[in-house]
């Protein structure tokens, strides 16, 4: 026994464990109950290990941060969002926690080894800089040690993925069909038979009508719905009033902020520390005294751009954060060679010399300019304070025909809006998450405004309808024209079929010009799936017929010889990347059946209360 325990926790041993487990996913093990109670301010729990909840709502922040970036916020759907994190957090907990079970551990060392390499960390030289990591750990809050249990846990995760996913085994030979496959093309003549066309030939009796509902029972359902009734504010009937000279000017002000003092270029001389004050005095005097600006930037500056003499470029409000309004009002006072007085900012006491300026744009060169800069804000403005008017009757609970007739707007309604299939101009899964939210429903509120696909809408629901199973009476049609289409595809299937009995003979008769859909292969967009995979199927000389059932019907597809463009035009590292991509899907197969095993076989906890909390 002792030496069995030896060779488990051998590498060997911990190899031959590996192997061994995963295809235990496809038979089977009793739960095994391992955890204790989900502390607090944890999210997942696994055994001994844990997810807490900031760990959770950062990863989700994260997610939606990244989707927002691509995606109109309103149509992500927020609960698929939050399922898809809860599912990644707890493959994670099951993965960190079986590393730990077998083992898996990085040693302190190898950490360290890894940290001396990263370009991150290097100074000048290219060596380790403590003054660099140092820096890093500050910034981020952590300590040495909190860092290190990071590292230790993310490469014990790699390290245990690696495992799983290097194990996938996919035959040569398969490799080569597949390789085959993609290669292989023809050209395609291509008659659709749509289900439709034979649709008057078809009759449906009372008693296939109620077997079908009999056994299809339980799927034939009608959704909840409501009665959405939803205000939309129309922007563009918005007007602003024209400005007034003193807005123009107001305007003015702020335009030569951000651009006429953009025209003047700067050097200047940075101090710091606790001396910076005394410092910028001496500095100061020695200037008065006509010492020069860039020599003194050479000795004094804490800035790197005082090794050339403390020039900037351009002024940049940007650069200055809050401080911009006071720093651009010191500058636009100030002519070219002119000094100011030592300023106060962010990054320390600075002192500036101008370089160069052109002339500002006098107010009349760009007032045209000032005036559809300020009608804009003045509507924005407008915009903003409708919105918020209505938000505020809104929640303090008038209904949304009297914020209508307040407002003077139209209320717009959707009949049997449903909550799911909804195909309605208001499908965005925001207005759906609002529209069935139970406490709005229990109450019938009216929403505050919601932003979706460019428009803002404030919404009420009304008239909710639970979802219930059709009766038969309710399901006739429905049912009807399910066994209608049935029907008529297989008698458009029997079309094509006598069809290609017909040209048998001459099979060239049906390679037309109006069906010709060229050359193609498995990828080809102008194929349905169905058509796709029989696209190789048959090969019976020049030209090759063959029928298919589709979603839609049938398709007679007429093909030409198959041509296979020969492997050896893969060179050698081009097939190595085809075999690395296809056994990598193959091992990522392998490592969620892993995963579903630990699932099987694990406890997983999740803090209910937190999650329904969020």
């Amino acid at each position: 026994m002792e030496k069995m325990r030896e060779f488990m926790q051998s590498w060997l041993g911990k190899l031959v464990l590996l192997i061994v487990l995963a295809p235990m996913a496809f038979l089977g093990v009793a739960n095994l109950d391992f955890g204790g109670h989900i502390g607090h301010n944890d999210m997942v729990k696994v055994d001994k290990t844990a997810i807490s909840i900031s760990e959770y709502n950062n990863e989700l922040a994260n997610r939606k941060a990244r989707l927002q970036e691509t995606t109109d916020p309103s149509l992500i759907n927020e609960k698929a969002l939050a399922d898809e994190v809860l599912e990644s957090i707890v493959s994670r907990a099951l993965l960190e926690n079986q590393a730990k079970f077998l083992g898996m551990s990085i040693s302190d060392e190898t950490i360290t080894r890894l940290l001396q390499t990263d370009p991150s960390f290097a100074d000048e030289n290219g060596n380790f800089s403590n003054e660099l990591f140092a820096q890093y750990l500050q910034s981020r809050g952590m300590t040495n040690k909190m860092l290190f249990e990071i590292f230790r846990t993310q490469l014990s995760l790699r390290q245990l993925t690696s495992s799983i996913l290097s194990q996938a085994i996919y035959p040569e030979w398969q490799i080569s069909r597949l390789i085959d496959l993609q290669s292989k093309n023809r050209e395609v003549w291509l008659h659709r038979y749509s289900w439709q066309d034979f649709a008057d030939k078809v009759s449906v009796s009372d008693d296939e009508i109620k077997s079908y509902y009999e056994t299809h029972k339980a799927e034939l359902k009608i959704p909840a719905t409501i009665t959405l009734n939803y205000l939309e504010l129309d922007k563009e009937a918005i007007k602003a009033e024209a400005p007034t000279q003193e807005e123009l000017q107001a305007q003015y002000q702020i335009y030569l902020q951000s651009v006429g003092a953009g025209t003047k270029e700067l050097a200047q001389i940075l101090l710091t520390g606790t001396d910076a004050d005394a410092k910028a005095k001496e500095i100061s005097e020695k200037l008065a005294k006509g010492e020069s600006f860039e020599s003194l930037a050479k000795t004094y500056s804490d800035d790197p751009t005082g090794k050339t003499g403390g020039a900037i470029g351009a002024f940049n409000p940007d650069v200055f954060g809050q401080d911009a309004q006071m720093v651009s009002g010191v500058i636009q006072k100030l002519a070219v060679g002119d000094v100011s007085e030592p300023v106060k900012t962010a990054f320390g006491v600075q002192i500036f010399k101008v370089l160069k300026a052109s002339d500002a744009p006098t107010f009349d060169s760009v007032k045209d300019e000032l005036t559809r800069l300020a009608i804009a804000q003045k509507r924005d403005d407008a915009i903003k304070e409708t919105i918020a008017k209505i938000n505020n009757m809104a929640t303090d609970g008038m209904g949304i025909s009297d914020i209508a007739k307040e407002m003077n707007m139209t209320v717009k309604t959707i009949s049997s809006y449903p909550q799911e299939n909804n195909q309605t101009e208001l499908s965005m899964p925001t207005v759906l998450a609002a529209a069935f939210d139970e406490k709005s429903l229990a109450e019938k509120t009216t929403s505050v405004n919601l932003d979706v696909a460019g428009k803002t809408l404030w919404i009420q629901a009304d008239n909710y309808q639970a979802a219930k199973n059709l009766s038969l009476e309710e399901a006739t049609n429905q049912v009807k024209l399910l066994i209608t289409k049935e029907k008529a595809s297989q008698l458009a299937y029997e079309a094509v079929l006598s069809k290609i009995a017909e040209n048998k003979g001459n099979p060239k008769a049906l390679a037309t010009k109006d069906a010709s859909i060229g050359v193609v292969n498995v990828q080809s967009p102008a194929l349905n799936a169905a058509e796709k995979a029989s696209l190789f199927s048959q090969d019976d000389g020049d030209v090759s017929l063959w029928a298919v059932q589709t979603d839609e019907g049938a398709s007679l597809m007429v093909g030409s010889k198959i041509v296979a463009n020969s492997q050896s035009q893969l060179d050698k590292a081009q097939r190595m990347q085809i075999q690395f991509v296809i056994r990598s899907n193959a091992g990522q197969d392998q490592l969620s059946d892993y995963l579903q095993y630990l699932k099987d076989t694990k406890k997983v906890e999740i803090n209910t209360q937190a999650l329904n909390a969020q």
